[in-house]
């Protein structure tokens, strides 16, 4: 918080061991987190040919700079683990979160909860009725399945679902200030932005985030300028249309 400057969120990966989810939480709290966004789209893992290729053809050995004999030896020396009893998981995400999950996490923390990945009505309707904040429109950038739904196809039933009782955010494939002028058409309260920021990131450091926001604030302003809304509350559904 206090290298930030500003009000934070953490990303929470609910493991299969409950002890786990309460120390995160309560840790996150007692450092100022403002929200915890609860990823939910990574239940069955993911399936990464193009690493699996890849690794084929390295002959670097991991193992000289990592110890990966467990999952408690592999993340012991991350500091938000540090003191976290990993011990009987072989992974951190968990295969068995339910409604009564997130309910759990609700009752447990002051922190707004924010529930990360959801793409069919009928949860976003649940979500509401388990009294999260919000919610994230999110197929993981693709990166759980790559034949689902895509996020700007989900989102008008989803902010049809909620009713306007909680905040519909979106993310997944969000590249360009056109991108984030249609979701605003169709609802959602706010895009998120993944790896346009990593790659400013890796290729520049801090300037080089700075630049890909400012890529597309200016590009944002001109899509407005162009479908003539000179506010973002007047970005409505007529709008768009669909191809």
């Amino acid at each position: 918080m206090s290298a930030r400057g500003a009000p934070i969120w953490i990303a929470l990966y609910a493991t299969n061991k409950w002890e786990v989810s309460k120390a995160m939480l309560t840790r996150a709290e007692r450092a100022g987190c403002l929200a915890v966004a609860v990823t939910v789209d990574r239940n069955g893992g993911r399936n990464q040919e193009t690493l699996f290729r890849l690794q084929r053809t390295d002959t670097r050995d991991c193992a000289t700079c990592h110890d990966r004999s467990s999952l408690q030896a592999t993340y012991q020396r991350r500091p938000m683990y540090d003191g976290v009893d990993l011990s009987g998981l072989d992974n951190i995400l968990s295969s068995a979160l339910t409604w009564d999950s997130i309910k759990r996490i609700r009752d447990t923390t002051k922190m707004k909860v924010v529930i990360k990945g959801l793409l069919a009505h009928e949860d976003a309707t649940e979500a509401v009725k388990a009294g999260v904040d919000a919610i994230i429109v999110s197929n993981h950038g693709a990166r759980s399945e790559d034949g689902g739904r895509s996020t700007i196809d989900a989102l008008p039933e989803m902010v049809d679902a909620v009713g306007g009782n909680l905040p519909v955010l979106v993310d997944s494939g969000f590249r360009r200030g056109t991108d984030i002028v249609k979701a605003l058409c169709l609802g959602a309260s706010g895009v998120c932005v993944g790896r346009p920021y990593i790659w400013g990131l890796g290729a520049f450091g801090q300037p080089g985030v700075e630049r890909v926001l400012e890529l597309l604030r200016v590009e944002l302003a001109a899509a407005m300028q162009q479908v003539g809304a000179p506010a973002v509350k007047r970005l409505v559904p007529a709008l768009v249309r669909r191809a």
